[in-house]
This record gives structure tokens, C-alpha cells and sequence, in this order.
């Protein structure tokens, strides 16, 4: 029951979360590890103008982000920002991840992300400090897929990690 409510308390989060006028700052994660593939395969899902505002801040004044003119330049700041910013261990080694690429939604980017070579998980710890350096407010969601448990995390500033054992 407790599960239900929780779930449910997330669901309309997220839905209040993700329309055009926000007064929330929140990005969502979702992380499934697929054996078949031996990969943890990653969806980061951000508000486009909080990010176009963090990577103008922090990398170049004139970015656009559905701009497909400098798409590669962009690209290289997206991927240079979320390595940065998220680190996942497993099995308490820290992972190296790709960035895939992005796609736009409306107002919400997509991430992709990816961990190649991962034969099992026994432990897994995430870090996702997305937009801590923008947004005091920011709460980063993660939602988890692995050894066919579902877990999530709403990570905080203060609170910016959270790990499984299995």
C-alpha cells in the first residue's frame, strides 16, 4: 500500500512537473539494466529551457537548444555537463558512460546515455547533481530497473546519491 501511494505521489509530480509554464525544477532519470545486452541503458528527461539557460550561463550566451545549426557544439556541452554531473558505480567501481545522444519533446530533452559491459549488478550507487548549479529547488527523480526490481530515488542538493544492493 505504501508502495501504491508513493508511486502515485510520483505520478502527479510528474505530471504537474513537465508542462510549459513550470515553477518547478525537477529532472527525471530512468536506469534499466538489460542482461541480454549486459548494459545500464539511461533516459534523462530535463526541461529544455532550464538547460538551455544552465549551458548559456555556464558555456556560451547564445546557445539555442533546438537550434539544429550548431548541433554538434551543442552536443559536445550537453555531454561534457552530464558527465560531470552524474557518476554511477556498480559494484563500487565507477562506470564510465556514453552519451548517446538527444532528442526534444516539446519542452522536455531527452538524454540518452548508455553503460556498456556490465555482466551482473550487486551493488549499484548513483550521484546526480543535474542542475544543483542552477536551481537551489532542483529535485532529480531516479527511477531504477535492475535484477527486474523497480526502485526510485528523489535526490536533493543535500541528498544528491542513492544506493541498492541486491
Amino acid at each position: 500500500m505504501k508502495t501504491l501511494k508513493y508511486s502515485l505521489l510520483i505520478s502527479i509530480f510528474s505530471l504537474f512537473a513537465f508542462t510549459s509554464a513550470h515553477k518547478y525544477y525537477v529532472s527525471i532519470t530512468q536506469l534499466e539494466f538489460v542482461k541480454d545486452t549486459q548494459s545500464v541503458q539511461i533516459i534523462s528527461r530535463i526541461f529544455v529551457d532550464d538547460f538551455e539557460r544552465l549551458l548559456r550561463k555556464r558555456y556560451d550566451e547564445t546557445i539555442v537548444l533546438s537550434d539544429s545549426i550548431n548541433e554538434s557544439k551543442i552536443d559536445g556541452y550537453i555531454e561534457k555537463y552530464l558527465l560531470d554531473k552524474i557518476e554511477i558505480k556498480i559494484d563500487n567501481q565507477t562506470k564510465v558512460i556514453s552519451f548517446i545522444g538527444k532528442k526534444y519533446e516539446e519542452d522536455i530533452m531527452h538524454c540518452y546515455l548508455e553503460i556498456e559491459n556490465v555482466p551482473s549488478i550487486t551493488s549499484f550507487e548513483i550521484q546526480n547533481k543535474v542542475l544543483y548549479d542552477m536551481f537551489e529547488e532542483q529535485k532529480n527523480i531516479v527511477r531504477t530497473k535492475i535484477n527486474g526490481k523497480n526502485k526510485t530515488f528523489v535526490l536533493i542538493p543535500e541528498n544528491d546519491k542513492g544506493l541498492l544492493n541486491f
